[in-house]
């Protein structure tokens, strides 16, 4: 039985034949539909991001895994989690079936290769210590199914996201979030609503598992790398509003901190940058901890 993503809308009949106008107007209420779909889920993402966070801390991996437009949106999430709140690459890995660099034949072919998936299960050395997220649009690709299911048996967290209120991936995983995108305009293209959905859900919980991680400070990127110009400037700006300072000092401070946003607010606090680095050692690396850390 085909997924609901593969469903045919009689509303788009004729598509090919609407004027540019209603051809947009409909593909745009397609992404707005998208979107809506997570607002029902949003308790299920907490409950999600409350287990991945408790592995994370404990000095686990987060694991995306995926296939196809599923596995490309996965990586986007993943790929940003350095940059934006300065989560280790180290402490993540992305399965994505077929790998980036494959051909499209390979890529699309790869989605059913489970033997792969229980390699890199296996190569990765996935355990209990680690949180897995796998997402699928039909819920049923069997790389990802497969990976997810031998996460699990391996005691890792598990997460999964489909589109398909059917989806296998929801019963095998221990928070299953459903969804509810489907049908797509252009009938079985999950690129389009599918994956808007995906995307919307993937940046809702990896943001609220980062701030669970202390990564934030109010609602600034306090674990930013601080990488280019535009960035070095943002980060001056962010030290000069939680440290209450002036830009230059913000600036010196920061200079002294290798422009590390968290130990630059202590250095401003009166600290040296070693004593910093070692409050928020103590502090697992919260900002708001570090700043109320009496000794």
């Amino acid at each position: 039985m085909a997924s609901r993503t593969e469903d045919f809308d009689s509303r788009f009949a004729g598509l090919d034949q609407w004027s540019d106008a209603d051809f947009l107007m409909a593909l745009w209420e397609g992404q707005m539909r998208a979107v809506a779909s997570v607002g029902p889920v949003l308790e299920d993402l907490a409950t999600a991001a409350d287990g991945i966070a408790r592995r994370l801390g404990g000095g686990g991996r987060l694991v995306y895994v995926g296939a196809g437009t599923s596995g490309t949106v996965a990586w986007q999430d993943a790929k940003e989690l350095g940059g934006t709140f300065g989560w280790p690459e180290e402490h993540t890995i992305v399965m994505l079936a077929g790998g980036l660099q494959s051909a499209p034949n390979e890529f699309n072919s790869a989605e059913d290769d489970i033997d792969l998936a229980a390699r890199e299960i296996s190569q990765h050395n996935i355990s209990d210590k680690d949180a897995i997220i796998a997402i699928a649009a039909s819920g049923m690709t069997p790389y990802t199914l497969r990976a997810l299911e031998l996460a699990r048996e391996r005691g890792a967290f598990t997460v999964g996201i489909c589109n398909n209120p059917d989806g296998i991936l929801l019963k095998i995983a221990e928070s299953g979030i459903f969804l509810d995108s489907s049908p797509e305009v252009v009938a079985g293209s999950t690129r389009m609503g599918a994956g808007t959905a995906q995307k919307a859900a993937l940046n809702i919980l990896s943001t609220l598992v980062m701030n669970k991680l202390g990564r934030l400070f109010d609602n600034l990127m306090v674990g930013m790398r601080a990488e280019n110009i535009k960035l070095r400037d943002r980060a001056v700006r962010i030290v000069a509003r939680i440290a209450s300072c002036n830009e230059e000092q913000a600036k010196d401070a920061l200079v002294k901190s290798d422009f590390d946003i968290r130990p630059a607010v202590l250095v401003v606090k009166g600290h040296t940058p070693a004593r910093a680095q070692e409050i928020l050692g103590l502090s697992n690396g919260n900002l708001r901890a570090a700043l109320e850390y009496r000794d």
